[in-house]
């Protein structure tokens, strides 16, 4: 008698975020990179413009473990009460190409965007950092402070959003998950120790000239050369990291357009497995701003999966059952 066929597991929203948690894909990411993983290495992600928006293919291999990513990419979906995002990942043994896991895409995209997010912010924001300001009012956002607080003591979050009851509702839900939450302006960036933009905006959401030197910006919100949250005077006076040169040169329209306009040296790019290595290059604390701008790519999903199956197999290196936002990620100074 043949042998019953017994499917992969499903890795869904609680195994993510509950045996792995913020904590977690944040140390996933940063030992990836500190083992060698070089983000240049792996293989553009594919686009393809459908009625809706856009169809995404993100392949990646590294560590024993391949996959990719198939998301789709739905601007108007937020109006439907739906994510922005949604997809599947297929996990996969690198040496057999053997299926190990299905993961829930749009959970798995929330929780590793910020992830990455937080590792560089472990990097580029002071360490006493307490002051966060994050535009946006959907996953993304909410993410982002959760990760954030993963690596900084953060202790005043105000949101801005231009949806003033989707802003208001995320500063309830934030509260009722213990962060001190408040609803602010734009120029509330002025007095930020951190700053988030988890936005779908194609135009600057803040004015970059209020952001003081020696804070910490992050911007996440598009993959489109020609859209961008952050305006290219900010990019001159900061050093800004990206997850790979190419990628933020051809994807990341805060550098493409702060490039076009004569405002940022390529050249002067910090990609993430530069900074995993050597941090001497950051200019020192107060000499500008230091903005991480992500794009989102694929060895960010392997890496985030790979721990989270990991951890739900109770293997080594998993995370914790806490809570978002308990915790505190052993990355950075």
């Amino acid at each position: 008698m043949d042998e019953p066929v017994v499917p992969p597991p499903w890795l869904g929203e609680r195994e993510l975020f509950e045996n792995l948690g913020w904590a977690g894909a944040v140390q996933a990411v940063g030992e990836a990179l500190a083992a060698g993983l070089d983000p240049a290495q792996v293989p553009a992600r594919q686009a393809v413009p459908v009625a809706a928006g856009e169809l995404l293919l993100m392949p990646a291999e590294w560590g024993g473990s391949a996959g990719v990513k198939v998301a789709g990419v739905a601007p108007g979906n937020p109006e439907r009460g739906l994510p922005r995002i949604q997809g599947t990942y297929l996990l996969l043994d690198a040496a057999t190409l053997t299926l190990r896991a299905l993961v829930d895409g749009t959970a798995l995209t929330t929780l590793r965007t910020p992830a990455v997010s937080a590792w560089a912010a472990a990097v580029l924001a002071r360490p006493d950092a307490a002051r966060l300001v994050v535009f946006g009012s959907g996953p993304q956002a909410w993410g982002h402070v959760h990760a954030l607080r993963a690596v900084r003591p953060l202790t005043d979050v105000g949101v801005c959003g231009r949806d003033p009851g989707r802003r208001d509702a995320l500063v309830a839900r934030l509260r009722e998950e213990g962060v001190a939450a408040r609803p602010v302006g734009a120029e509330a960036v002025g007095e930020a120790d951190v700053v988030a933009c988890c936005t779908s905006s194609r135009t600057p959401v803040l004015d970059g000239a209020l952001v003081r030197d020696g804070s910490c910006v992050v911007a996440v919100g598009s993959h489109h050369p020609a859209a961008r949250e952050l305006d290219g005077a900010l990019l001159a006076r900061s050093t800004v990291v990206v997850e790979d040169r190419d990628t933020a040169l051809r994807e990341a329209g805060d550098v493409v357009l702060a490039v076009q306009e004569g405002l940022l040296d390529p050249a002067a790019l910090v990609g993430v497995a530069e900074l995993a290595r050597d941090r001497a290059q950051l200019q020192p604390w107060g000499a500008g701003p230091r903005v991480f701008k992500g794009s989102g790519m694929a060895w960010e999903d392997l890496v985030v999966a790979t721990a989270a199956h990991h951890a739900a197999a109770g293997a080594d290196g998993g995370g914790s059952a806490d809570p978002p936002g308990a915790g505190r990620a052993k990355v950075g100074p």
